[in-house]
């Protein structure tokens, strides 16, 4: 019997990012472990550590991949501020784990620098693509509101039911200076 051919490190990658993804929404990011990690997908841990140097590989990884899908979900909208705005939340409020890889666990990525990973800046012109201006400061800002918006709700931390009436004000306020 020959041995088991070894999979592609991209294949690979891409499996192990999808499992610590599952795992994560499931049950957490302090679920997401190599050990975890090797059980699900039937291997060693040397297997997983071949496709990522650590856990913080793996996170960013996984963050990296949230970019890219809400840069696709920004980009399946109408480019105008409203839409963009309701795909933005849509896609925090569907996925919490991987939002939080994204923007509240520790990470490696660079952010707004000129090492930013093409992931990153994609979100971000999509952004900027609804809230136009030379400098991108008011994509900033937009994005800054609807982080805050994002994370405020997954917490709790806002009353419930008002989700619809803060993404309208958060909206007028972005694009007319209007208020409540």
């Amino acid at each position: 019997m020959s041995p088991r051919p070894a999979p592609d490190l991209a294949s690979r990658r891409d499996q192990v990012v999808r499992t610590a993804r599952e795992v994560a929404e499931a049950d957490g990011w302090a679920a997401v472990t190599m050990r975890r990690l090797a059980t699900e997908l039937g291997v060693t841990q040397p297997v997983l550590y071949s496709a990522f140097a650590g856990r913080q590989a793996l996170v960013d990884a996984v963050a990296l991949q949230g970019f890219d899908d809400i840069a696709a979900a920004l980009e399946a909208v109408e480019v105008s501020p409203l839409p963009r705005m309701r795909a933005y939340l849509d896609f925090a409020a569907a996925h919490p784990r991987v939002y939080e890889a994204m923007f509240s666990l520790p990470s490696g990525l660079p952010f707004a620098t000129d090492d930013t990973p093409e992931p990153l800046r994609r979100a971000f012109a999509a952004v900027h693509d609804a809230f136009p201006d030379a400098d991108g400061t008011r994509a900033e800002v937009a994005w800054s509101v609807l982080h805050g918006l994002a994370t405020l709700q997954a917490g709790g931390r806002l009353r419930a039911g008002e989700a619809p009436a803060r993404l309208d004000l958060a909206h007028r306020m972005l694009t007319d200076g209007g208020t409540r």
